[in-house]
C-alpha cells in the first residue's frame, strides 16, 4: 500500500495519565509500501517511581529509565513520523491517550489523524481466534514474540500482525468490503480508505470458494451426497482393542486395557439384544472409545443410527477432534459422524442480512456484524462456537441473528439452500453416529417434536446428570430480563423496531390501519410493559422480604413458593397483576394477528419486509408463550413439581426469575424416553453408591426395564501414586466458620509451598471461596503464587483453566463447575484439596422437595437423597486428580466429618483402594513433602 502506518506501543507506570501515570518506554515501527521500513525505541524518564507490579510485568526497572531522555526530547521525532500517517496500536485508545497527554503536556499538538486498532481489526478479520491479546494472537498466527510487554518487541509484533491483517483484508470479496463500508463509521479504526484501496482487486476470487447471494458473500455450501449411509463391514468389533488389534496399529501410545475391551463387548451385546446398560467406568478405562467402537460397528451392520449424547461442549469437541479421527484411521471402512446442536447455535443468514440493512443499536452489534461478514466466508457450519463474538452465544446480539422457530417461514425459505441449520440436519440424516447434547435430547422429549433424526439406540455419556437435566428441561422458567428482551425485539415504541418499520411499509402500501389504531397499539404496549415491570417488581420485593440468603450463591436470593397455597395480601397482588397482563395481552394479540394477516397478503416475497413480518409473528408468539408460562408458574400448582423464585441481590428492582421443576422424573424418563428406545447405554465415572447401581436405577425409572450393569475400576493402580489425607486438628466449621476458613487458607498456603502450586481447591460455597482467597492474597505479599479464583477472577471455566496451566506456581480455587468435566493431566496438577464434603444445600428448592417426598413415603431423606448425591459428586471431584496412568498426587479432605461421622465411610469406600492418613496438619505436610521427594 502507498499509505504510511506508524505502529506505536507504550509501556507505562499505570493506566491513568490524568492521575499522573507516565510513559516509561515507547516503540515504533513504520510501515510503507507493505513492509516495515524503520523502527525506533527508547526508554522514557517518567520522573516517578515504577510500581513493583509494572517492573514484574515488563522487566523494566528504575535504573533502565534513570538516564533515559524525557518525552519532550522524543516528541519531535514522533510527530515527524506520524505526519500524514495512520496511528496504529494494539488497543489504540490506551496508547493514543497516553501519547496525546504527553504531547500536550510538552506543548505540542495532539495527534488528530486516522487510527487503526489492531485489536478491533483482528476481531473482525480473525473472528475465530481464541483470544485477542497480542501474545495470544502472536502464538495463534505463529508470529515470534520474544519479549512481551516490552514496547520495542510489542511494536514489531503489532506491525507483523498488521501486515498479515492487510494481506487478508486485500483478498476479501467485494460484497464483504461493501458490508464493512456500511459499518465503518461506527468502528474505532478508520478502515473506509482501506476498502476503497482494494475494491477493484480481483484476488479474492482465487482465495475463497465463495458464492454471492442477495448481496452477501459466503462459503459455497456443501451438501451431503444423496442416498443411504454406507455399510457394511465384514467383521465385528471383536479384536479392535486386543493386543495386535486395529487400535494398536494407529495409536502409538496404545496400552491394552482389559476393562475397555470388556465395556465394548457389553455395549455391543446390549445394542444387539435391545437392552439398556449402565456402566461405571473408572479413570483410565478409555470409556469413550469403548462405546464409540461398538456403536459404529452396530450402526454399520444394521444400518441403524446411534445417538451419542454428552453434557459438555468439551467432551463433544474431544469426540470430534480426537476420538473420531483416530477411529477413521483405524477402521477399514468409511464412517460418517456428525455433531448436531439446537437451532439457536446456528446463524440465520436471513436475519443477519436484515440486520446489515438496519442502523446498529450498539458497538457490540457493529463488531458482531463485521465479524460475521468475514466468518461466513470461512465457516461450513455456522455454529456460534466457532466464532469469538463479544458476549458469545448468550449475547443480545446473537439472539438477533441466530436461527429460531421462524426459520421455516416463507421468508427464510428464500435462503433454504444456505440455511446452516437445515444443512446440519441434512448431514445428521446421513450419520452413522450422531453426536448431540443432553439439552437437545430432553428438549425433544418435552416437546414431542422430532428434533433429531429417527433413532432407537442412544449412548449417554456423563450420565450422572441425567435426572437433574431431565428435571430442568421438563420444567419451566421465565425472567424479567428475557421478557423485556422479547418486548424490545418487537419494538412497538422504537423507530428501528420491527413493528415501527412494518408500519412505514403498511402506510405506504395499503394504509388499512388508522392513526388512532396505531396510537391505541402504542398505548396498550406501553401499558403491557408497565404491568410486566410492576409484576416483576412485586416478585422481587416478595422474594427479598421472605427469603434467607444462601451460602452457596452469594449473588442471589432464593425463595420456594406454593402458587395455590400462598394466600397473603402480597401474593394476591402478584396474581392480580398477572391477570391484568393476561387481559392486556389477549386484547393486543387480536390486534397483532389482524395486522399480521393484512400485511401477509401484500408483502412481496424475498423482501426485508417479509422477513420482518415473520420476525414480528415469532416475537408475538414468544410473548404469548411467556404469558402462558407466567400463568403456569403463578396460578397453577402441579403435583410432583417444586416452584421457586430468585433475585439478583445487587440487581435491578425487577431482576427476578421464576422456576418450576418436576421433583421425581423417574416416570417421565421411563414412559417418554426409555420405553421409546431399543437400547440406552448410560455411562459415567460416578454411578454407584456402595458398589450398587440401585440409587440411579430408581432415580431414572429403570426398575421395570431390568437394565444390565457393569462396574469397572480404574485401569491403573492408584495405590502407589496417590494418597488420601484428612487433617485431624483443623477446627470444625460448626465451632466458628471464621476459624475454619483461617485454617483452610493456612493449610492451602503451606501445602502449595511444598507442591509449588499445581493445586486445585474445590469448595461448595462461593462465599467461603472468596474469604479464603482474600486471606491467601493477604499472606502472599510477594506474589509467590498465582491464585486463580472462580467468581473473583473474571472469565469462563476454560479461560481460568488456561490461565492455571500457564503459570508454574498456580493455585486454582473453584466451586460447582470445577468438580467435574475438567482434565489437567500430568505435573500441572499434583494436589487436590476438597474443603467440604459436597452435600447438596438443604435449602435448595429441588433438593428440599425431594427430601420431603422421601419423608412422606416413610424413607430417610438423608440416606436416600443427600448422601448419595454427595458421594457421587465426591467421586467426580476425586477424579480430577489422576487422569492418566503416570499421574501422581495427593488428595486432602479438610472436612473431619469423613472420619467423625458414620457415613464418612461411604465416601472413602467410593474411592479406589489407596492409603488413607488421618493425622495432625504438621504430620500431613511432612507426608506430602516425602511423597513428592520419592517421585
Amino acid at each position: 500500500m502507498s499509505r504510511k502506518f506508524v505502529v506505536v506501543d507504550t509501556e507505562t507506570t499505570g493506566n491513568a495519565p490524568k492521575k499522573g501515570d507516565k510513559i516509561i518506554q515507547i516503540g515504533l515501527a513504520v510501515i510503507e509500501d507493505g513492509s516495515v521500513t524503520e523502527t525506533f525505541s527508547s526508554f522514557i524518564q517518567p520522573h516517578r517511581p515504577i510500581p513493583a507490579f509494572i517492573q514484574q510485568l515488563t522487566g523494566i526497572e528504575q535504573e533502565d529509565v534513570q538516564t533515559a531522555p524525557e518525552f519532550l526530547e522524543i516528541a519531535p521525532l514522533l510527530l515527524e513520523k506520524l505526519e500524514n500517517a495512520f496511528f496504529v496500536a494494539h488497543n489504540v485508545r490506551f496508547d493514543l491517550h497516553f501519547i496525546n497527554n504527553e504531547l500536550e503536556e510538552a506543548g505540542f499538538p495532539a495527534f488528530k489523524g486516522k487510527v487503526i486498532d489492531t485489536v478491533e481489526f483482528s476481531r473482525i478479520l480473525y473472528p475465530r481466534a481464541p483470544g485477542y491479546q497480542l501474545s495470544q494472537l502472536a502464538e495463534w498466527l505463529q508470529i515470534s514474540h520474544s519479549r512481551p510487554h516490552q514496547a520495542d518487541s510489542d511494536a514489531q509484533v503489532t506491525a507483523d500482525l498488521l501486515l498479515l491483517l492487510f494481506d487478508k483484508f486485500s483478498q476479501l470479496p467485494a460484497p464483504a468490503w461493501k458490508g464493512l463500508r456500511s459499518l465503518a463509521s461506527h468502528l474505532e479504526s478508520d478502515i473506509l480508505p482501506l476498502t476503497k484501496s482494494w475494491e477493484n482487486n480481483p484476488a479474492w476470487s482465487e482465495k475463497y470458494d465463495i458464492v454471492e447471494y442477495k448481496g452477501i458473500a459466503l462459503k459455497r455450501p456443501e451438501r451431503p451426497a444423496a442416498g443411504e449411509r454406507t455399510k457394511k463391514p465384514e467383521e465385528g468389533s471383536g479384536r479392535f482393542f486386543s493386543p495386535g488389534g486395529l487400535l494398536s496399529t494407529v495409536w502409538k501410545d496404545f496400552d491394552y486395557r482389559e476393562g475397555q475391551e470388556k465395556m465394548a463387548e457389553e455395549v455391543e451385546t446390549a445394542m444387539e439384544n435391545r437392552r439398556h446398560l449402565l456402566v461405571e467406568a473408572g479413570t483410565g478405562i478409555g470409556k469413550t472409545l469403548a462405546y464409540l467402537v461398538p456403536s459404529l460397528y452396530f450402526s454399520k451392520h444394521t444400518g441403524k443410527r446411534v445417538i451419542v449424547s454428552t453434557h459438555t461442549i468439551t467432551l463433544q469437541e474431544q469426540l470430534i477432534q480426537k476420538e473420531i479421527p483416530l477411529l477413521k484411521k483405524a477402521v477399514p471402512f468409511s464412517i460418517s459422524v456428525f455433531l448436531l446442536k439446537g437451532k439457536s447455535h446456528y446463524l440465520c443468514l436471513r436475519k443477519f442480512k436484515q440486520m446489515l440493512g438496519t442502523a446498529p443499536a450498539s458497538y457490540e452489534e457493529v463488531l458482531g456484524l463485521a465479524q460475521i461478514l468475514i466468518w461466513i466466508l470461512e465457516t461450513e457450519t455456522g455454529d456460534v462456537e466457532e466464532i469469538n463474538l463479544p458476549g458469545g452465544a448468550n449475547s443480545l446480539f446473537w439472539e438477533k441473528v441466530c436461527t429460531d422457530d421462524s426459520y421455516g417461514s416463507r421468508a427464510s425459505g428464500q435462503w433454504a439452500d444456505y440455511n446452516f441449520y437445515e444443512r446440519a440436519k441434512a448431514r445428521a440424516e446421513t450419520a452413522d453416529i450422531l453426536i448431540t447434547n443432553h439439552a437437545l435430547l430432553f428438549t425433544e422429549m418435552k416437546r414431542g417434536d422430532q428434533l433429531l433424526p429417527e433413532n432407537k439406540h442412544v449412548v449417554i455419556d456423563e450420565a450422572h446428570h441425567l435426572d437433574d437435566l431431565a428435571s430442568k428441561h421438563l420444567g419451566e422458567e421465565v425472567s424479567y430480563f428475557y421478557f423485556n428482551q422479547v418486548l424490545n425485539r418487537i419494538g412497538m415504541l422504537e423507530e428501528i423496531g420491527i413493528f415501527q418499520r412494518l408500519l412505514v411499509f403498511e402506510q405506504s402500501s395499503i394504509g388499512h390501519f388508522s392513526s388512532s389504531w396505531y396510537q391505541k397499539r402504542e398505548d396498550y404496549f406501553t401499558l403491557l410493559k408497565y404491568e410486566i415491570d410492576e409484576l416483576f417488581r412485586m416478585i422481587h420485593h416478595y422474594c427479598r422480604k421472605h427469603s434467607i440468603p444462601k451460602r452457596t450463591d452469594v449473588g442471589r436470593l432464593s425463595l420456594r413458593y406454593f402458587p395455590a397455597q400462598n394466600a397473603d395480601s402480597e401474593w394476591t397482588a402478584v396474581k392480580d397483576s398477572l391477570q391484568r397482563i393476561l387481559y392486556i395481552f389477549e386484547e393486543e394479540e387480536r390486534a397483532w394477528l389482524s395486522f399480521y394477516h393484512q400485511l401477509s397478503s401484500v408483502v412481496p416475497q424475498g423482501t426485508n419486509e417479509e422477513g420482518l413480518l415473520h420476525d414480528f409473528k415469532s416475537a408475538a408468539e414468544d410473548i404469548e408463550g411467556m404469558c402462558l408460562r407466567l400463568e403456569s408458574l403463578l396460578l397453577e400448582e402441579k403435583d410432583n413439581y417444586v416452584y421457586w423464585m430468585e433475585i439478583d441481590k445487587k440487581g435491578a428492582a425487577n431482576a427476578a426469575y421464576l422456576y418450576n421443576r418436576p421433583v421425581d422424573v423417574s416416570e417421565q424418563l421411563a414412559d417418554q424416553f426409555f420405553a421409546r428406545k431399543d437400547s440406552v447405554i448410560l455411562t459415567s465415572a460416578a454411578l454407584t453408591m456402595k458398589n450398587s447401581f440401585s440409587y440411579v436405577i430408581r432415580r431414572w425409572g429403570l426398575q421395570d426395564f431390568g437394565p444390565k450393569t457393569l462396574q469397572l475400576g480404574s485401569s491403573f493402580s492408584i495405590e502407589n501414586r496417590a494418597k488420601l489425607m484428612v487433617p485431624e486438628d483443623i477446627r470444625s466449621i460448626k465451632q466458628k466458620e471464621k476459624d475454619f476458613i483461617w485454617d483452610t487458607a493456612e493449610f492451602i498456603y503451606h501445602a502449595a509451598s511444598i507442591t509449588e502450586g499445581k493445586m486445585l481447591v474445590l469448595f461448595t460455597s462461593f462465599e467461603m471461596l472468596r474469604q479464603t482467597y482474600d486471606q491467601l492474597k493477604r499472606w502472599d505479599e510477594e506474589n509467590i503464587f498465582t491464585f486463580i479464583a472462580q467468581g473473583v477472577k473474571s472469565g469462563s471455566r476454560s479461560k481460568l483453566m488456561k490461565t492455571f496451566k500457564q503459570y508454574e506456581q498456580a493455585v486454582l480455587l473453584g466451586t460447582n463447575a470445577f468438580w467435574e468435566g475438567i482434565d489437567i493431566p500430568g505435573e500441572d496438577l499434583s494436589c487436590l484439596i476438597i474443603v467440604r464434603l459436597p452435600f447438596p444445600p438443604p435449602d435448595e428448592p429441588i433438593t428440599q422437595a425431594r427430601m420431603e417426598q422421601v419423608k412422606q413415603a416413610g424413607g430417610n431423606p438423608f440416606t436416600e437423597v443427600s448422601l448419595p448425591q454427595a458421594v457421587l459428586r465426591f467421586k467426580q471431584g476425586f477424579g480430577r486428580l489422576l487422569r492418566h496412568k503416570n499421574d501422581r498426587g495427593v488428595v486432602i479432605v479438610l472436612d473431619k466429618r469423613i472420619f467423625q461421622n458414620r457415613y464418612g465411610k461411604d465416601f472413602i469406600d467410593s474411592l479406589p483402594a489407596l492409603p488413607v492418613l488421618h493425622k495432625p496438619v504438621d504430620h500431613l505436610l511432612n507426608e506430602i513433602a516425602l511423597f513428592f521427594q520419592k517421585g
